[in-house]
């Protein structure tokens, strides 16, 4: 793979770099250089002095790919890489020939790298070639659930619903480009000054938003938001708090009754999660097509056609919105259609299936309430027909859709389902709404944390008689009853 030496040019500039101090290796390792603890010495004296160490050590770690000697490593290594070769072995055999090489070439020179330095060299070369450069620990991070890089030098995460910002950082600007680059054309898109926003996915299903300038100004800005490698169900999310055991079986029963559920909720508010969770419950008999921008939903059935959206080219031509998906989706024999977001014209045409014999079809809306959610629909079906009566609309959503289900992040970081809410009809020109179920907040407490309780309104489903046909009445009133 690394068909040549390192020449006499290059080992100078590398004997060059070895001999220039920097901040952080100019001077002997403070675990050298450090007179280790006596016998003596009180614990509460070493800790601070450990945790010191190994905050300088990471510190250290974090500034490694912005050093001049990593850089001259970096382009030695791949200059006397073969690239041909390369594309063709895996992570693991590349690992072992950079080993190889880097050990040599710091050895050779002199240089002042321990051995952990040395294996952070390779990783973060490997990263590079293989993932998104700095963040990839961050992606195999299961407590993180958002990244967000905000330019070179910034990036935050997402743990248990609060931001925090990490020590990681992209040499310049032009890595965060070149990352940005390399995840759009993995799914045949592309981010550049002609088309400078984009979104795209992961190999694992992970979201992303990218934006690179003109439009970002101090730098592009990646998001990613990470999905969690654990099968959420509807039943762990009760568990965990998210809403009572009462709300997990409603919704398993709005799923086996084939309801038309829309999923409103702010921006991180839990919707894909929930949609994912809330699709578990369709029978595997059923065929399920799911239409996205970006392809992020992971249901478990064995047939699921997945169809996703295609922006413009460069030409202007080719785009495939989700209003054309939508349309050819129901020429394709589907029994449920699962739209990601709606959030635009192709609302009207969701409700048109939803209307037209497709029961069991689920979309999420971004909204603060269902009464909310309601009317972004209405001004998202006059987006495409604006010539349509505002009654007629009104009218067209309360007999296709059938349950709002509202999520919101609170304040304290976790995601709380606040209401269920049933559409019962029209009266006159307005849609008649109930909810089943709403989150009661406890004004009386004043802590970080966010206490309430889960409460039914006991009220009797207007989907009663539907129930009966699938043999769910009696499971529907005991649900209502707690």
């Amino acid at each position: 793979m690394f068909g040549r030496k390192l020449n006499a040019g290059e080992a100078e500039k590398a004997r060059h770099y070895a001999v220039t101090p920097h901040p952080t290796h100019g001077q002997p390792h403070a675990a050298t250089s450090s007179p280790a603890p006596t016998e003596s010495a009180p614990a509460e004296v070493k800790a601070p002095a450990q945790e010191r160490q190994a905050t300088g050590r990471k510190e250290a770690q974090d500034q490694l790919v912005r050093m001049p000697e990593f850089q001259q490593i970096r382009s030695i290594v791949l200059g006397s890489m073969n690239a041909s070769v390369a594309v063709t072995k895996t992570r693991e055999q590349v690992k072992t020939d950079i080993e190889r090489v880097v050990a040599e070439l710091i050895t050779r020179e002199r240089m002042r790298f321990n051995s952990q330095d040395q294996v952070r060299i390779v990783e973060e070369m490997l990263n590079d070639m293989f993932g998104v450069g700095p963040i990839e620990p961050l992606l195999a991070d299961d407590t993180v659930t958002d990244i967000l890089v905000n330019g070179p030098d910034q990036i935050y995460v997402e743990r248990h619903g609060r931001l925090e910002l990490v020590s990681q950082k992209f040499r310049d600007n032009t890595h965060v480009v070149n990352v940005a680059q390399r995840i759009a054309a993995s799914v045949g898109r592309r981010v550049d000054e002609s088309s400078p926003m984009v979104d795209a996915r992961l190999a694992d299903g992970s979201r992303v938003n990218v934006v690179v300038p003109p439009l970002a100004i101090d730098g592009a800005c990646i998001a990613i938001r990470k999905f969690s490698k654990r099968n959420i169900t509807l039943a762990r999310m009760a568990q965990q708090r998210n809403m009572s055991a009462a709300m997990s079986r409603l919704l398993e029963v709005a799923s086996a009754c084939r309801l038309n559920v829309v999923i409103s909720g702010g921006t991180g508010s839990g919707k894909t999660t929930l949609l994912n969770a809330l699709s578990q419950h369709i029978s595997v008999r059923e065929r399920i097509i799911t239409i996205e921008d970006a392809a992020e939903l992971q249901l478990q059935q064995p047939h699921v056609v997945r169809l996703e959206t295609r922006p413009e080219n460069a030409e202007g031509m080719g785009q495939v919105s989700q209003r054309d998906l939508v349309k050819n989706a129901l020429r394709m024999r589907p029994d449920r259609i699962i739209l990601g977001e709606t959030r635009g014209s192709e609302a009207f045409d969701v409700l048109q299936a939803m209307n037209t014999g497709h029961d069991g079809s689920m979309t999420t809306v971004h909204a603060n309430t269902p009464r909310d959610a309601i009317t972004r629909l209405e001004s998202m079906v006059m987006m495409s027909h604006g010539s349509l009566p505002l009654s007629s609309i009104r009218r067209q959503i309360s007999s296709a859709v059938n349950l709002i289900v509202q999520v919101e992040r609170m304040r304290d970081g976790m995601r709380r389902i606040t209401y269920i809410t049933e559409l019962v009809g029209m009266e006159g020109e307005v849609i008649i709404t109930q909810d089943l179920f709403r989150f009661q907040l406890d004004a009386k407490h004043q802590g970080d944390e966010v206490v309430g309780s889960f409460d039914s309104s006991r009220m009797r489903p207007a989907f009663m008689a539907r129930a009966a046909y699938y043999g769910l009445q009696d499971v529907l009133m005991e649900i209502m009853q707690q």
